[in-house]
């Protein structure tokens, strides 16, 4: 059974109970963790106020050698860890060892950044004042991370904060807290000061609220759905907490009819199926120009009758399955929605066929055109491998409906012509957009979305800005 990490050691919860891990391809029990308990985040808040002055004080660049030193031991243990992330979330094999590559390269830099970390002079204030700008930790933060990238969005949180002096708790999703336990025990091996770090498993309810209501725990990391970050930041609130919040996407891909069709095929096919669709930045609307709408969706569809749906465990699967039956559910319905309202199934639309699937939460990766705009699977997120493609006739109305939606996370624009894709990117109502590429998250760059799609910024060095506190300091004299 696994445990809680709380005071550098393995903790078992206050209230004795513990609550299964399943395998969302099989339905089988990968392993045990403890329900935790409000005592048990108060337990860990105790630990990290124990730490956090001793791991506060550490100079910046030690703290950047103990993250490099945790990197190098997930690289030793990734084939071990990426099985269990597979076991415990479903994604293919070679999915889960990107991710944690992904998580380790985020780690490692943060930790480069560790000797970059600086405040400021302001000479003559006054006749006899200069200034100084001070950076220092803002102290304990929780850290609250979705189920779809356990590992990957727990790095997009801890990099920053610790090297930052901060004390963290993780909270992770129910469904998914094995390997990100294991990556913390890692950083703790590394040399992260016992109690600094903790984890604790448990409903959102319950845990998840009282890292929320904690008077000393200051500021909150939080990826998952929008309605939940509208909560989290009502909550915080009232103990003027400071708030990172990455939420809900509806991405849009636009392609003009300039474009190199086969790598934004590629390109389409890739961002839409990869972890079965859950991701928040995964393409979820598709703008095809009319002159070659015929011909990239039938490419487009070829291809995505060719992915193998199954345990992710098998070398050969494309797709595993989605996380919950509630998940394969949701978007099933929005599927249905848009067939009701006058959308054609191009390919999938249905659960596969098979012994294999037949204990997996397995759908089909799914095309469907002809879907209006108020249809439920344009205007929602859809967390799963169903993909709305639309006809446009230029790029003002391309714009305009890929814009008409309450999320604002990530885009998509390809054309050989860069000005007028420079434009779209301009106009395009998102905190990322790419152009002629795939949708690859780099750590030098700042990501974080606008509207419903969340609040602040990971990644890059302005990620470190949401993990200190500024103070001006004046020095006078005769």
């Amino acid at each position: 059974m696994a445990k809680m990490l709380i005071g550098g050691e393995a903790a078992e919860s206050n209230s004795g109970q513990w609550s299964e891990v399943r395998n969302p391809a099989t339905g089988e029990v990968v392993d045990r963790v403890p329900k935790g308990t409000v005592e048990d985040v108060h337990r860990a808040v105790a630990a990290a106020e124990k730490a956090l002055p001793a791991w506060s004080a550490l100079p910046t660049a030690r703290r950047g050698e103990i993250l490099h030193k945790a990197v190098e031991l997930v690289r030793q243990h990734e084939d071990e860890l990426a099985k269990l992330l597979t076991q415990e979330q479903g994604k293919p094999l070679a999915e889960s060892g990107r991710e944690l590559r992904r998580y380790a390269h985020t780690l490692e830099h943060y930790a480069g950044l560790a000797k970059t970390l600086r405040g400021g002079h302001v000479p003559h204030l006054d006749e006899h004042a200069y200034g100084l700008i001070l950076k220092k930790p803002i102290g304990i933060c929780g850290a609250i991370v979705p189920w779809n990238f356990p590992v990957a969005l727990l790095g997009n949180k801890l990099g920053p904060a610790l090297v930052a002096g901060n004390a963290v708790i993780v909270k992770p999703a129910n469904t998914t807290p094995l390997t990100d336990i294991r990556v913390v025990e890692l950083l703790c091996q590394a040399g992260v000061t016992p109690g600094a770090l903790s984890v604790v498993t448990g409903a959102g309810s319950t845990v998840g609220e009282e890292i929320l209501r904690h008077p000393r725990i200051r500021k909150i990391g939080f990826t998952g759905a929008t309605v939940t970050g509208k909560h989290v930041m009502e909550v915080a609130a009232q103990e003027i907490k400071r708030v990172t919040l990455e939420l809900g996407g509806s991405d849009p891909m636009i392609v003009a009819e300039d474009a190199d069709l086969d790598a934004a095929i590629s390109a389409a096919a890739v961002g839409r199926f990869y972890n079965c669709g859950q991701a928040c930045l995964a393409i979820k609307r598709l703008y095809l120009f009319e002159r070659i709408y015929d011909q990239f969706v039938q490419k487009l569809v070829e291809k995505t009758k060719k992915l193998k749906v199954g345990n992710g465990l098998e070398k050969d699967a494309r797709l595993g399955p989605l996380h919950t039956a509630a998940q394969r559910e949701e978007v099933e319905e929005q599927v249905a929605d848009a067939v009701k309202r006058g959308g054609k199934i191009l390919a999938g639309g249905q659960r596969p066929e098979g012994k294999d699937c037949e204990k997996g939460f397995f759908y089909l990766p799914t095309l469907v055109e002809n879907v209006p705009d108020d249809a439920r699977i344009a205007q929602e997120e859809c967390f799963g491998p169903a993909l709305p493609v639309f006809k446009v006739k230029d790029w003002d109305e391309a714009l305009a409906r890929a814009n008409n939606s309450v999320y604002g996370l990530g885009s998509s624009v390809w054309s050989r012509d860069l000005n007028a894709a420079l434009r779209a990117a301009e106009r395009l109502e998102s905190g990322y957009t790419w152009i002629n590429s795939a949708q690859i998250i780099y750590d030098e760059l700042p990501f974080g979305g606008v509207k419903w799609s969340g609040l602040g910024k990971e990644h890059g060095s302005e990620a470190l800005d949401y993990y200190l506190e500024t103070k001006s300091v004046v020095v006078g004299g005769s």
